[in-house]
């Protein structure tokens, strides 16, 4: 007879949040039984998501580790190998796999990135279970913690491998900065108007003031 397992059983399994499990459920992404009025779902329904058995997934294995990288602009394509190569000396001393690097060169602010968007797509086919970034403002300037909980719904645990920036990211900052600002005051005025770029030269010179 197939075993079934409990919502708590199965959220430890798969790693996600229970009321992950829940919607699944009532989506029907995933088959489960009421027994008595509690769920429980079949070893086969977790085997078909994760192409596993389950005493597969319970042995202890060695991580799959994606490396993501990021840098505002063009010219910090050295900072972008720097990351590369200190990520990697990390995945190395902790013993995992490396299975992938992922690049962007885009603002922390943007979420069309290529890149990002690769790795949910990777992380919707469980293809590893370790996000690796140097800093957290790598993967986002802001939302870090719903990027977070929308990996861990896949099975994926988002971790930071430093906490301190280097104090050049400062000049990143300031462009970020400056997006913010001039993104706000186009939407308010429009970028043709006068006061637009009266407030894009009023944050600009204020950046430049000691």
């Amino acid at each position: 007879m197939e075993r079934h397992y409990s919502t708590g059983e199965v959220c430890e399994i798969l790693g996600i949040a229970n009321r992950t499990l829940r919607r699944w459920i009532k989506e029907g992404r995933i088959r489960a039984i009421n027994i008595n009025g509690r769920w429980r779902i079949p070893e086969s329904e977790i085997k078909r998501l994760l192409g596993r058995s389950v005493e597969e997934i319970k042995t202890p294995r060695v991580a799959r580790v994606i490396i993501y990288t990021r840098v505002s602009g063009a010219n910090q394509k050295r900072e972008l190998e720097n990351q590369v190569e200190a990520l990697k000396k990390y995945v190395e001393q902790n013993n995992w796999k490396l299975v992938g690097v992922v690049k962007d060169i885009a603002s922390g602010l943007k979420e069309d990135r290529r890149g990002l968007w690769k790795l949910v797509e990777m992380a919707k086919r469980h293809e590893f279970d370790v996000l690796l970034v140097a800093y957290r403002d790598r993967l986002t300037r802001f939302g870090f913690k719903y990027l977070e909980e929308l990996f861990k719904a896949y099975g994926v645990k988002v971790m930071v491998a430093f906490q301190e920036p280097p104090k050049d990211f400062y000049q990143e900052l300031v462009e970020d900065l400056i997006e913010i600002v001039t993104s706000f005051a186009s939407r308010i005025y429009g970028k043709r108007s006068y006061k637009y770029r009266k407030v894009v030269e009023a944050i600009e010179q204020a950046i430049k003031d000691p």
